[in-house]
């Protein structure tokens, strides 16, 4: 799912479903492609996640999120402003 709210300041929420018990892997990338933050790295159980970011270190600016489950990846934008 997208993040809420988006924009946001400083922080926001990203929730994501599991259909099955799976590996999880949700990061944060600048607009460069750099990795910014690494919110889960690890086995999450079926059901829905909220996963909270908090951006007050970085600069303002368009970041991505990208979150692979099992086969499943996706990638979403989120928009951090002052």
């Amino acid at each position: 799912m997208q993040n809420y709210p988006n924009p946001f300041n400083p922080s926001t929420t990203i929730r994501f479903g599991l259909p099955e018990r799976s590996r999880v892997r949700l990061i944060v990338y600048n607009a460069l492609g750099e990795q910014v933050a690494q919110l889960i790295d690890g086995d999450r159980e079926a059901g829905y996640h909220a996963v909270s970011f908090n951006a007050a270190g970085l600069a303002s600016g368009v970041y991505f999120y990208r979150i692979t489950a099992g086969t499943f990846v996706d990638t979403k934008r989120l928009l951090f402003i002052r």
